[in-house]
């Protein structure tokens, strides 16, 4: 295994955003290797391109590189795939197959215009202000907005209550979270809510320990005498909050070691089957697309 990081250089006509979420997305497959990813933005024209592929041309001399592009503009383009060809660096065009399969279906040429912005589409508006939603009733804060949520996660602390709420506000959820502490009885307004919007969240404890004890000791120790980060109480702690759990009738998804993203996806499969089974259904935020009978967020 080298230790030095390959390079991934992006080449876009705007700000390589786009190229650069595709290839956070694919070095994660290659976790036993570092990579660097070099962005040259704004490539307009031939000149500022002929440069980026000159820089292209020496480091593909120090060792290999990668060339991941998003020209709308497709002499330029094709430029880069010639270059590329030439030097045998591997690339991918990731914007002229998309324009050409949306020109079929369109019959109409794309106007190939560097840097237009996107619209700006009710998709963002939602999510922005489910992210808003979620922060609001962060650790159930506003007891009397629970009933306007599309999913309520319950769980002990430093379950991943808060990030998992914020990150199903992003697909567009209003999502809150409730912290079930032994001992405090949880909102009342929590037993109003329909109960296939509610999922359990836990967690082992040994993990809970290490992420309370990391807490606590930024905390300068706070907390070491209750019980917060002590083994065998939050044994005692779980099997309580699982009790409670069990009598709200909710699923419970065990967040030990698993992403974010598909922590997330399985509570939207679940609370969407769950309201499917009683005649309900999961409100649709824009953006989530319909996929094999099951609802997908869409991270287009």
């Amino acid at each position: 295994m080298s230790a030095e990081p390959l390079e991934i250089h992006i080449i876009a006509d705007s700000t390589g955003e786009s190229a650069a979420r595709i290839a956070r997305a694919a070095i994660t497959q290659f976790p036993s290797r570092q990579f660097r990813m070099v962005r040259h933005r704004k490539m307009n024209t031939t000149a500022s391109l002929l440069g980026a592929l000159e820089e292209v041309r020496e480091s593909a001399v120090a060792g290999p590189v990668a060339v991941l592009f998003t020209l709308v503009n497709e002499e330029l383009s094709d430029m880069v795939k010639a270059f590329c060809k030439d030097l045998d660096v591997p690339y991918a065009d990731l914007m002229t197959p998309a324009m050409h399969a949306l020109e079929v279906i369109t019959g109409i040429a794309a106007d190939q215009v560097p840097m237009r912005p996107p619209g700006v589409e009710a998709e963002y508006f939602v999510r922005m202000s489910a992210i808003d939603f979620a922060v609001r009733n962060d650790d159930g804060s506003l007891p009397a907005a629970l009933r306007e949520c599309d999913i309520c996660l319950v769980g002990p602390s430093r379950s991943g209550k808060t990030p998992l709420s914020i990150y199903l506000g992003y697909l567009g959820y209003k999502a809150v979270n409730v912290p079930l502490v032994p001992g405090i009885a949880p909102p009342k307004e929590i037993w109003e809510l329909d109960t296939w919007r509610i999922v359990g969240l836990t967690m082992d404890a040994e993990r809970l320990l290490k992420i309370r004890g990391e807490r606590v000791r930024g905390m300068g120790g706070f907390g070491t005498k209750d019980g917060y980060a002590d083994l065998v109480k939050i044994y005692d702690e779980l099997d309580e909050i699982a009790k409670v759990q069990r009598k709200m009738g909710c699923p419970i998804i065990d967040t030990t070691g698993v992403a974010i993203e598909e922590a997330a996806s399985r509570i939207i499969e679940l609370v969407d089957d769950r309201a499917r089974k009683v005649g309900q259904r999961l409100r649709r935020p824009p953006g989530v697309v319909r996929a094999s009978g099951d609802w997908s967020p869409s991270h287009s």
